[in-house]
């Protein structure tokens, strides 16, 4: 029996729509369905995502900030947003777009507290998430680190802007501490590339970019079909990181995210 794993349901998802491409109609239903096998972790008692027995019964007792166990190197505070394929999906289980911003922020106010019986020791992940002092969020290790741009989908962008910012300012730098935690195949710099851009890839396979707050007042990228995009921020600043609009070549664009297709032919990305 599946009882559900967070980590495998976006893959699931990719493959659903890899082998929808291929006309494979069976398969991309079996993946689809797999992919939601998230809700089965889902305790609407507690919260947030709750590990299984291999039983299928709950994991007792239950600590969301005891680290390992069911979340490798993590809470589940850390790993119940881990729903980049059905994000509209994981709103709804949490309450609601008001209630869904109202948990986003708890990640951030909730004191760095751990549990770390599983593992016997305070392993570094766990050090690097209290040093940064930002509550429960551990950008030091790569399951949260989408987290921030779930506020575009919420309803409040203006929260995902104001944290990415925050983020870049206080966890890098160009000296020797200047990362806060784990590489893992670039992950960690492809968070801060794309973030200083101003826009991240929350759900693979789909092609959206969540917008944030982009870092520089200009920038341009040489697309792979040898167009330009150019991406301007006016009156960026340290303490200017609010968005007010958004135009793409002259016009008004009021979605929170921009299309792959769209920034592959180039032009003009303002806010």
């Amino acid at each position: 029996m599946d009882h559900g794993r967070t980590d495998l349901a976006p893959a699931d998802f990719a493959l659903s729509r890899l082998a929808a491409a291929l006309g494979k109609t069976e398969d991309s239903r079996r993946y689809a369905r797999q992919a939601q096998n998230y809700r089965k972790l889902f305790d609407s008692q507690s919260g947030w995502m709750h590990g299984r027995n291999q039983d299928g019964s709950w994991v007792t007792p239950f600590n969301p900030l005891k680290w390992g166990d069911a979340f490798t190197e993590g809470n589940s505070l850390h790993y119940s947003w881990s729903v980049t394929q059905d994000v509209q999906g994981l709103i709804d289980l949490m309450g609601g777009p008001n209630a869904f911003v109202d948990k986003l922020d708890s990640i951030f106010t909730t004191p760095p507290l751990f549990g770390d019986s599983y593992y016997g020791q305070v392993i570094h992940e766990i050090r690097e998430m209290q040093i940064v002092n930002m509550g429960q969020y551990a950008h030091g290790n790569q399951p949260i680190q989408h987290m921030i741009y779930l506020y575009d989908r919420a309803g409040a962008p203006w929260k995902a802007q104001y944290h990415v910012r925050d983020v870049m300012k206080r966890l890098y730098s160009p000296g020797p501490d200047g990362y806060p935690g784990d590489e893992d195949n670039g992950q960690t710099s492809a968070w801060y590339v794309f973030s200083a851009l101003g826009f991240y890839p929350v759900t693979p396979a789909v092609g959206q970019y969540a917008i944030g707050s982009p870092l520089f007042q200009n920038v341009e990228l040489s697309m792979p079909n040898g167009r330009v995009l150019m991406i301007k921020a006016q009156n960026n600043s340290p303490e200017n990181v609010y968005i007010q609009s958004v135009t793409f070549n002259d016009q008004p664009d009021e979605k929170t995210w921009l299309s792959r297709e769209v920034l592959q032919q180039g032009g003009h990305c303002a806010s």
